[in-house]
Parts: C-alpha cells; structure tokens; sequence
C-alpha cells in the first residue's frame, strides 16, 4: 500500500491558496490559470476552509450571487477533512468516497505539507495495480527472478 508521503514526493506539494477575504471572481480566476479545482482558503498561515468548484455551483449560481461581490469566506466549506502523510492512499480514496469530497490538505505537525486530489489517488492506485499484475504474471509465468 502506497502511503500519501510517497505521492507527495512524485507529484509535488504546491498548494493554491487564497485569503478569505478576497473575492469569490478572484478565486475562481485563480483557478483557472492553475487549472485547479480547488483553493485552500488560509488566514495568515493556518488553513481556514476550501472553496472548490461545487461551492461556486451551489453558493453563486444557485442562489443567484454575485462572483465580484461575494467574499471567499462567505461560500467556502470551513470543516475541512485533513489527512497525514502516513495515511494510505487507499485509506484516503474510502475518506473521499465516504465524504463525497475531492480534495484533501495533507498536515504534518499542523504544517500544511500538500494537498491530494481524487485524481492524484486514482493514478496512484492504477500504477500501484499495474505493477501488481506485471509481477504476478512474471510469477505464474516463472520470468519471476528467485
């Protein structure tokens, strides 16, 4: 089982955040030229809540808001779901499936350290599966060194 600290290491740990007092436009501009889907919202340097693509649908369109007017803190989720480097990714992948979430902030010691998507597990899992098969088929075939 691969642990979140491996993922990190290959895919890096840049996270996109924003201030909750900025603008809901300005997130979502933001996440275009990051071509993400989600901003941790910060004060200062402690994570406050996220703001995803979901919250614009629900918050904004739906209700009929206004993107240039409305404060990331007024729409964001604030009872964000944190995970450990040591956790396993498919430890992550139940979390997000039984949260229906798709981002998670990966804290050591309280420090933000990086921030997994459901995308970034689904990889991880498919090649993890893949090299599984290519060495049981070397088994069964007996191309399997020892």
């Amino acid at each position: 089982m691969g642990r979140i600290a491996d993922l990190l290491a290959k895919k890096g740990n840049e996270v996109y955040t924003i201030e909750g007092t900025a603008t809901v436009y300005e997130a979502v501009k933001k996440m275009v030229e990051r071509n993400t889907g989600s901003l941790l919202v910060t004060q200062g340097d402690q994570i406050c809540g996220i703001i995803t693509e979901r919250d614009y649908l629900r918050h904004i369109v739906l209700e009929g808001r206004t993107s240039k007017t409305t404060q990331v803190r007024e729409i964001m989720t604030s009872q964000v779901i944190c995970i450990d480097p040591n956790y396993a990714v498919e430890e992550c992948m139940a979390i997000m499936t039984a949260k229906r979430i798709r981002h998670l902030p990966v804290l050591e010691k309280g420090k933000l350290v990086g921030l997994v998507s459901i995308g970034d597990l689904v990889k991880q899992i498919s090649q993890d599966q893949k090299y599984e098969i290519q060495y049981l088929t070397n088994y069964i075939t007996g191309k399997y060194p020892g």
